[in-house]
C-alpha cells in the first residue's frame, strides 16, 4: 500500500490502465478458448494437415485401412473414424463424430484436415462441409463412389424390406429430406469426387457427381477398368488418385502418371 501510495498520480494512472488492458486481454483469450477452434477464413492449401477418413453404411473401418497406410506411407496422419450406430444410424449423427474428430486436430495444433468419405461417408462429409461451415477447417474433400443423390438400393430396400432399412438407410434413399436438406449448397472447397459406372450399390453410379466438385468416373480416364463398389478404396488408380489429391498440387481430372 505505501508503495503504491508514493507513486505520483500520473504514474498510477498509468499503472491502473495497464492492469485494465492485462483484464481486458485475458477475458478476450478466454472467451476465444470457450469458443472453440477459430471457424473463419479457409486453410491453406499448402499446409496440409492430417487426414480423416470416414466409412461407408455398416461402418466398416477395415474397408478403408489399407488407404490410410498408404496415406501415411506419404508421412501424413491418417485417422479412420468409428461411427456410432455401425454406420447405419443418423447420418447426423456420424456428421457429429466428423465434427469433433476434427475440432481434435486443430486443437491439437494442425493447420486443416483433409477429409475423405468412402460410400455413404462422403454423404457424411457433404453435410458436415454444408451444414457446419466446413469449408474454414477442411482444406479439401475427397469421396469415393459417394451416393450424393441417394441410391436406388436405399429406396427399395424401404419399400420391400423396411425392417431391414435403418435410418440411415432410409435417409440415403434418393429425395430424402436430409438430402434434400443440402440439395444445390455450394462447394467452398477443393473437392475431387470419384466413382465407378460399374457400381451396383449407389445406382445410379453417378449420383457420386457434385456440381462444383471436381468429378471423375474411373472408365472416363481408363475404359476397360472393372472396379466395382466395394474395390474402390483398394483400387490401384482410385489410390494414385486420392494420394495426388490430399497432396498441394491443384485438383485435376487426369490420369495419375502411374497411368491405368
Amino acid at each position: 500500500m505505501r508503495a503504491w501510495t508514493g507513486l505520483s498520480s500520473r504514474r498510477r494512472l498509468l499503472y491502473g490502465v495497464v492492469a485494465a488492458l492485462v483484464v481486458a486481454l485475458a477475458v478476450v483469450l478466454g472467451v476465444r478458448a470457450l469458443a472453440g477452434p477459430d471457424r473463419s477464413g479457409t486453410p491453406a492449401q499448402d499446409r496440409p494437415g492430417p487426414v480423416l477418413l470416414v466409412p461407408g453404411y455398416g461402418g466398416n473401418r477395415d474397408s478403408l485401412g489399407a488407404l490410410a497406410g498408404r496415406v501415411r506411407a506419404t508421412g501424413r496422419e491418417a485417422l479412420v473414424l468409428t461411427l456410432p450406430g455401425n454406420g447405419t444410424g443418423d447420418l447426423l449423427a456420424q456428421v457429429a463424430v466428423l465434427d469433433r474428430e476434427v475440432d481434435a486436430a486443430l486443437a491439437a495444433g494442425a493447420p486443416s484436415v483433409d477429409v475423405i468419405g468412402y460410400s455413404a461417408g462422403g454423404v457424411v462429409a457433404r453435410l458436415w462441409v454444408a451444414r457446419n461451415a466446413g469449408e474454414h477447417r477442411a482444406r479439401r474433400v475427397v469421396t469415393l463412389g459417394a451416393p450424393l443423390h441417394g441410391t436406388r438400393l436405399a429406396a427399395t430396400g424401404g419399400v420391400v424390406v423396411p425392417d431391414a432399412c435403418p435410418t440411415a438407410c432410409q435417409q440415403l434413399a434418393p429425395g430424402s429430406a436430409l438430402l434434400n436438406s443440402v440439395a444445390g449448397a455450394p462447394v467452398p472447397l477443393p473437392w475431387l469426387s470419384i466413382w465407378t459406372e460399374n457400381d451396383q450399390t449407389v445406382t445410379p453410379p453417378d449420383s457420386a457427381r457434385l456440381d462444383g466438385a471436381t468429378n471423375v468416373a474411373l472408365q472416363q480416364l481408363c475404359p476397360e477398368v472393372r472396379t466395382g463398389h466395394s474395390e474402390l478404396p483398394t483400387d490401384r488408380l482410385v489410390t494414385a488418385l486420392v494420394l495426388r489429391a490430399v497432396g498441394t498440387a491443384p485438383l485435376t481430372a487426369r490420369v495419375p502418371d502411374t497411368g491405368c
